[in-house]
């Protein structure tokens, strides 16, 4: 299995020996609002700090990526949940989630500003816009979300955005509170770090707390919860795409700077000139890192300049992290432009699930009618929205080696050349749609070949493995997941012949048996099954010979036993809630953060039926946006 994830804590880095420092002495900064423009009504922190807060929005930012705004403070805050795995990669030690400084942080209650002084760091929130469903919304940005500082890990020097979600009015709030319940914010806590753990580029979760003193009105009356989380970077392609709306081409070329040298750390990190990308092959996956500017290939006249190289950068991490969504069935739900990352990270959780039964049309958002946002459509969709960010840089990138010249980055381009670069941005853009597509295949069989536990590649394996399972499991009703965490456990001595496939072909089913509304009968089912399996214990004779154990052991590694699935969430949800437990997600967190583990020393029984068959009732659940 390639190493698909390169963006610092999904690899779940491990800090060694290193013990971790306090919240006081973890090195912390402000590069975002050192380097970028502010909201020019407050172009200091002081100038917000003194203000009234109704001064401060909701209203229209304009020439600016960010305000500076602190968060509202949270009355008898309660932490509700931490993960460990996050501390860890943050650079904090084990047992700073008992100080009195982090649980006012987390909460919002303690800012490193000083007051006195006037010096420090000071909150904001960043200002974006996006296209919604399709139709452009104009300015969204952090309604709700407020970073505190930049934090950097002592250990892997690895920069992160600690951000409070739910934490009171922005200038961005539009007609909203600047709150979230505690619903969503569980959902989002759990999933945030059960990405982390399969191994998916994602925003992080630090900290749960309730707010208990907060009452929020969405469909009704519901708690409120703050999230503490982070990320290398919360930029989007919205971010470009609201500068670009104003037409504000000098702040599309800082913005690109500021993403390339400060997010992607260095011009030198992006990939080389692009090759032929109809060819799948190693340099399309792990290109090496020169900067050289050369032609692409096939495209007479157009140069591949530092911009297309950020560009193509960008379109990669997604393609990678679409790929792994739909190689583990994560459904975002609500895939819009201000919630796909510059980084590549899976961002801002809403309306997401897991695939129970394996239904590609299936959408867990139930406001999404036309199923734009469908488990099948991801990987276009992301595509869609990466055109949206190659229409913002089509100016930068058409431009070719001329992007430096004075009377350009000055002026612009002129009428009379407007339609030449306009070919060579689409030419580009149109290239590295090819790359998409080759990144995005060669990463998903990557993957699928690693949860099969097949070895070596074989040109055959997608249609008779891939494609065939996925039409079976589709027809039959099966559960995606489960169905790879059960494999993984059958020995090829097990299906030798057809009757012991047919009688192994039951442990993928539901325990109330074949429920398929096409009316497929078990005995048919049966067949169907051992008719993959035949092919499957081929192939994998072929790459290990009689080695089950150690087969076993990798698949393992691959398949999870734990999924976060929408009716495990919404029993944590109402026993915290409701009943007023908490331990509860003490020990979900535990599941989530080590999803490939037997067991978690928990509640055994607990665990195995959240790891169990999904009550049927509870299958392919879909929920609103509202949070």
């Amino acid at each position: 299995m390639t190493t698909h994830l390169t963006n610092g804590a999904a690899n779940g880095v491990s800090n060694g020996t290193y013990p971790g420092v306090s919240l006081q002495e973890i090195p912390k900064s402000h590069t975002f609002t050192a380097i970028l423009p502010p909201d020019p009504e407050f172009e200091t922190p002081s100038d917000s700090h003194r203000a009234p807060r109704g001064r401060l929005g909701p209203r229209m930012v304009k020439g600016a990526l960010f305000t500076y705004v602190k968060p509202e403070g949270t009355e008898n805050p309660e932490l509700l949940g931490i993960s460990r795995t996050a501390l860890r990669d943050i650079g904090l030690k084990e047992g700073v989630e008992n100080t009195e400084e982090f649980k006012n942080v987390v909460a919002g209650n303690k800012l490193y500003w000083d007051n006195q002084t006037e010096e420090g760091i000071y909150p904001w929130a960043q200002c974006y816009g996006g296209w919604q469903f399709g139709s452009w919304a104009g300015q969204l940005g952090d309604g709700r979300a407020i970073s505190l500082f930049e934090a950097t890990n002592p250990s892997t020097t690895t920069r992160y955005e600690i951000q409070l979600k739910g934490a009171g009015r922005t200038p961005y709030s539009r007609f909203a509170d600047g709150k979230a319940v505690l619903r969503s914010s569980i959902r989002e806590f759990v999933v945030s770090e059960a990405l982390n753990g399969l191994q998916i580029p994602t925003t992080r979760a630090l900290a749960l707390t309730l707010a208990p003193e907060s009452t929020v009105r969405r469909e009704r009356l519901e708690p409120g919860a703050l999230v503490a989380r982070f990320a290398e970077s919360w930029l989007r392609i919205g971010t470009f795409d609201i500068i670009r709306a104003r037409g504000d081409r000098k702040l599309v070329r800082t913005l690109a700077n500021y993403v390339a040298e400060n997010v992607y750390m260095g011009w030198g990190a992006l990939p080389s000139a692009l090759k032929d990308p109809s060819k799948p092959n190693l340099s399309a996956i792990n290109p090496s890192r020169s900067v050289s500017s050369n032609k692409i290939e096939g495209t007479e006249g157009v140069e591949e300049n530092r911009y297309t190289r950020l560009y193509r950068e960008i379109v990669r991490r997604n393609a990678k992290t679409v790929a792994a969504w739909q190689a583990y069935a994560f459904t975002n739900g609500v895939l819009n432009t201000d919630n796909t990352s510059l980084l590549g990270l899976s961002l801002d959780f809403g309306p997401f699930a897991f695939l129970d039964n394996f239904d590609p049309s299936y959408t867990p958002n139930h406001d999404d009618h036309a199923l734009r946002y469908s488990y099948k459509n991801q990987p276009s969709i992301i595509w869609w929205n990466l055109v949206r960010l190659g229409e913002s840089l089509g100016e930068l990138m058409g431009s070719g080696a001329k992007i430096d010249d004075e009377t350009f980055v000055e002026k612009g381009v002129s009428e009379d050349s407007a339609p030449e670069l306009i070919r060579r941005a689409e030419t580009i853009i149109g290239k590295v749609g090819e790359e998409y597509k080759t990144v995005f295949l060669a990463e998903y069989t990557c993957l699928m070949r690693a949860r099969l536990g097949l070895v070596s590649e074989e040109e055959s394996d997608f249609q008779e493995l891939f494609s065939e399972l996925l039409d079976t499991l589709e027809a039959l009703e099966l559960d995606f997941n489960h169905f790879f965490r059960r494999l993984s456990h059958v020995k090829i001595s097990e299906v030798e012949s057809e009757e012991q496939r047919k009688q192994k072909a039951s442990i993928f089913f539901h325990a109330e048996g074949i429920t398929a509304t096409s009316g497929v009968t078990e005995s048919a089912a049966r067949e169907r099954m051992a008719a993959w399996l035949e092919q499957w214990a081929k192939r994998v004779r072929e790459d290990w010979g009689e080695k089950d154990m150690e087969r076993e052991k990798e698949m393992e590694k691959v398949n999870p036993k734990f999924i976060p699935r929408s009716w495990v969430l919404d029993e944590i949800i109402q026993r915290v809630e409701q009943e007023g437990e908490r331990d509860v997600i003490k020990r979900v967190m535990a599941m989530a953060e080590h999803p490939f583990e037997e067991e978690w020393g928990g509640d055994r029984e607990e665990e195995e039926r959240w790891c169990g068959d999904v009550p049927r009732h509870g299958r392919m659940m879909q929920c609103s946006c509202s949070s």
